[in-house]
């Protein structure tokens, strides 16, 4: 009908983002942020080297308490009682120092070869917390998100397999925990400007 109004659809495929590309890195907790997910990370970050085209899964793990009052069916308060963060990758360079120090809780130097070049270490029945912190990157053509994380340690390490028909990996589920600011991540990014609402 003439001079109904128009809804408009508002969609920029430049705002969404796809995961092309990406990396992460491994520092001793203290280790200041990059301060832009185009710096490159220097001394004190270690790479973590190939990532498995899986990318990095960012988790929430969210737990909430409701309240409803005798007479009402649906609550009128929510408390949040969990609220964790976490972070998931296959990291390919198994033989990488960083790679094998947090896969083992060692020091890179507790992987020195010795002058024959044989490496050798034991795993403990009795591990000790690793926290370290870490920098992740998702890059998607002049898109970059960047992750710190000020405090986290692998949580959970999946098996691995030595096979002839696959590359061996090391996944991780590393969990985040708060900073003396009571922070988990943070965020730096470079990101396209939102366009102004268009109005029919």
């Amino acid at each position: 009908m003439s001079g109904d109004i128009m809804v408009n659809i508002t969609r920029a495929a430049d705002l969404t983002v796809v995961g092309a590309n990406g990396g992460g890195w491994v520092a001793p907790v203290g280790t200041a942020a990059p301060d832009s997910p185009l710096t490159q990370p220097d001394s004190p970050w270690k790479a973590l080297g190939a990532i498995s085209d899986d990318g990095l899964t960012y988790g929430f793990d969210e737990d909430s308490q409701e309240f409803t009052p005798w007479g009402l069916t649906s609550p009128f308060r929510t408390q949040i009682t969990k609220s964790v963060r976490t972070f998931g990758l296959t990291v390919w360079e198994t033989s990488r120092l960083a790679v094998q120090g947090l896969q083992f809780r060692l020091d890179e130097a507790d992987l020195t070869p010795d002058v024959g070049g044989i490496t050798k270490f034991a795993e403990t029945a009795s591990p000790a917390p690793d926290r370290r912190a870490f920098w992740f990157l998702v890059m998607d053509g002049d898109s970059a998100r960047g992750f710190y994380v000020p405090q986290g340690e692998i949580s959970d390490r999946s098996d691995v397999s030595y096979k002839q028909d696959e590359i061996s990996g090391f996944e991780w589920t590393i969990t985040t925990y708060p900073d003396e600011a009571g922070n988990t991540v943070y965020h730096v990014d470079k990101l396209p400007l939102t366009p102004s609402e268009t109005v029919s």
